[in-house]
């Protein structure tokens, strides 16, 4: 056997040498080219037919360095005190349920909820396995905990609010149900919430819970934990690095680690940005958009759900109650060159209480961009308003006159106090005698908006996504601690805020939204401005980043767990 394989080997090596060696030289060199030739080209041939068939997929792994303004005090979803605390609690915990870029709630540590028809009740199962990034298993308990700690007034949590009055019941180690005293159909945005682990938590007191090194060094169960905390010497964070959590109720993310570094100013990041220390920021203000190199960035912007606008008080300055002043004010504001000016063309202009982007938002065609100044003029004239000697308008009677004179009070924030110039100016060209007054943050909710102390207000509304408008527009709200900063009344308007607020029935919120839009643009209790747009950097390597419309700055991180950097290429077959 050994000697047939020999031979037969033998043979057939020795053909091929054979006929080759009878070649001349020229036709030996042709042959072995011709032969090279095939062989190249069935391997580019055959590496084409491959790619054709090859398509990208992400592939786990990568960094994300960003950079923030601002230091974390607390991270910690009961406690806000900081927008960077708030960025990374959104990368560090997770709750009941996630509202995603579409606008959507999905559920996340839950594997199902349940609404009673009565809308009084809400329960919700968890899914199996999930876990807290020390590993423990996350249970009722837990939630129970975090919903009474959020309401426990000794915590002081922003989110307190939300949970008041509602009873907390642990069905079984998986289960957890709600009760609420009346129907309140925003009621499942507040499982958003991110759960605190109790087996951490539970021998911190109220006085201590502030103190807890927990709150900065959390534990949660979202798709990122903490790896690395870097300090100055003065035990200031300068970074957090996070590293991607396996067992993530959503699945473990696609990007391995993202490092957050903190800077004292938007000038420090955007020159660290520009220096290459970090590849993204966020919450830059329009101004400051040029002044950084993008090259390897792509800026994403949407407007937050932010009304800015003028909100008059009658009560105070009472020729602010003539609707015919109101309206010359409104028709003589320029919102384009507001935005232009101020927020450097990243803003919206808006016509009435609801933020831009939302499909229930009526489109008015009488809003302008620009000023009416002739109309605004024409209307104050054939009310009886007249032109003083230093070019104000007036209103004579047999026994005094009033002066077109108010006052516009705002915080010192910069975007704010250059609105409220230019809004000075805008006006004075239509005879209106107008005084702006800034007010650093703190004296400015403590001496004018908590007692109501202006003639007119330049301030921003923060909108949900629900659309709940009642704290901002209902009678019953016009005292502090409510927001109804207009202090309006209007019957009509206050039916339509209860009905919202009790219905889940979309058509119904929807014709409820439209009254109130109709009837607030026709009392002309404000002028509604702008909505500012929110910016972020993001690098080109940055796959399937989905900005969609965000309720605040730390929303951006909604579907992170779904960013990748990295591709591998796999056969059409096996994609998913």
């Amino acid at each position: 056997m050994d000697l047939n394989r020999r031979i037969f080997g033998t043979r057939r090596t020795g053909f091929s040498e054979h006929i080759v060696s009878r070649f001349s030289l020229t036709e030996r060199v042709i042959f072995y080219i011709c032969a090279i030739t095939i062989t190249i080209s069935s391997i580019v041939l055959l590496w084409g037919v491959n790619n054709n068939f090859l398509v990208p997929v992400p592939a786990r792994g990568g960094t994300l360095v960003e950079g923030i303004v601002g230091y974390p005090r607390f991270i910690n979803p009961i406690l806000y005190y900081s927008s960077a605390g708030d960025d990374l609690e959104k990368l560090i915990y997770s709750g009941l349920v996630k509202s995603m870029p579409d606008g959507t709630l999905v559920p996340d540590l839950a594997k199902s909820y349940d609404i009673s028809e009565d809308e009084l009740t809400y329960t919700f199962v968890l899914k199996d396995n999930v876990k807290f990034h020390d590993g423990e298993p996350v249970t009722a308990e837990d939630v129970e905990f975090t919903i009474k700690r959020a309401a426990d007034p000794g915590i002081k949590s922003p989110e307190r609010v939300k949970w008041e009055g509602v009873n907390v019941e642990i069905v079984d180690p998986k289960t957890i149900r709600f009760t609420l005293k009346n129907p309140y159909t925003p009621f499942l945005e507040n499982a958003t919430l991110g759960i605190l682990p109790k087996h951490i938590w539970k021998n911190a007191d109220i006085e201590q819970f502030t103190f807890s090194k927990f709150n900065a060094e959390p534990i949660g169960t979202g798709p990122y934990f903490i790896d690395i905390i870097k300090r100055d010497v003065e035990g200031i964070p300068r970074y957090y690095e996070l590293r991607s959590f396996k067992d993530y109720a959503l699945g473990e993310p696609m990007i391995e680690k993202i490092v957050v570094k903190f800077y004292p100013t938007e000038t420090a990041v955007i020159e660290a940005y520009n220096k290459g220390e970090v590849e993204s920021i966020n919450a830059v203000s329009g101004k400051n958009v040029a002044d950084f190199a993008s090259v390897n960035g792509e800026v994403n912007k949407t407007p937050l759900p932010r009304v800015f606008g003028v909100f008059f008080n009658q009560n105070q300055q009472k020729i602010l109650s003539n609707k015919e002043v109101r309206e010359a004010l409104r028709m003589s504001v320029n919102k384009k060159e507001i935005i232009d000016t101020v927020l450097h063309g990243y803003g919206t202009r808006i016509a009435g209480p609801l933020p831009p982007g939302f499909p229930l938002v009526t489109d008015d065609d009488e809003d302008r961009a620009e000023a009416d100044i002739d109309g605004a003029r024409e209307l104050l004239s054939s009310n009886g308003w007249t032109l003083d000697e230093n070019g104000f308008f007036e209103k004579k009677s047999k026994t005094d006159s009033t002066a077109l004179k108010f006052t516009i009070s705002t915080s010192d924030t910069p975007e704010l106090s250059a609105t409220a110039n230019l809004l000075k100016e805008q006006w004075r060209k239509i005879g209106a005698d107008v005084d702006v007054k800034v007010f650093e943050s703190g004296d400015f909710n403590q001496s004018v908006l908590r007692p109501r102390k202006y003639d007119a207000l330049l301030f921003g509304e923060i909108i949900g996504r629900d659309l709940d408008l009642y704290a901002f527009w209902h009678s019953g709200e016009r005292n502090d601690p409510g927001l109804n900063i207009a202090m309006y009344a209007n019957t009509s308007v206050d039916k339509a805020l209860s009905s919202i607020r009790s219905t889940s029935l979309a058509d119904e919120r929807a014709e409820q939204l439209l009254i109130i839009q109709k009837e607030i643009k026709e009392d002309i209790p404000a002028i509604f401005i702008y909505s500012p747009d929110y910016i972020y950097v993001l690098p080109k390597k940055i796959k399937n980043f989905k900005m969609g419309k965000l309720m605040g700055p730390s929303e951006r991180f909604a579907s992170v767990s779904d960013w990748y950097i990295n591709e591998d290429k796999v056969w059409n077959i096996f994609a998913k």
